[in-house]
């Protein structure tokens, strides 16, 4: 995903995504279910920034939170097109973030990658 995806940055956070028709065919034979996944996510905080690993877990958990309330909209959309999505959140910033700024700036990510993919394929 970090060679052959597409990235862009909003501060504080740098964004990896890979879109494919089946980039999870290998992981759908392994499941034990047969959901079709739409939307994998993962999240990331350099140990360089944040010593304590309280501080990264407690990015790491506002990032997760608000990426479970704002993804749907995303997920709605890529199935629509059928496109599966691998995502990667890094935050970049020095500083412990408040909430509303992450809930905020996670919400202009998802609506900048849905119009990517729903402009290119449509």
């Amino acid at each position: 995903m970090f060679s052959k995806g597409k990235n862009f940055s909003l501060h504080p956070f740098k964004i990896f995504y890979l879109g494919y028709d089946n980039i999870f065919s290998a992981l759908q034979k392994k499941s034990s279910h047969n959901k079709k996944i739409i939307l994998q996510c993962g999240v990331g905080v350099s140990s360089k920034n944040f010593k304590k690993a309280v501080d990264r877990n407690r990015i790491k958990r506002l990032i997760r939170e608000a990426y479970r309330l704002q993804k749907i909209f995303l997920s709605d959309a890529l199935k629509e097109k059928n496109i599966q999505l691998a995502l990667f959140i890094i935050y970049t910033g020095k500083e412990l973030p408040e909430y509303k700024m992450v809930s905020d700036k996670i919400d202009l990510i998802l609506h900048r990658i849905a119009m990517e993919f729903v402009k290119n394929n449509t």
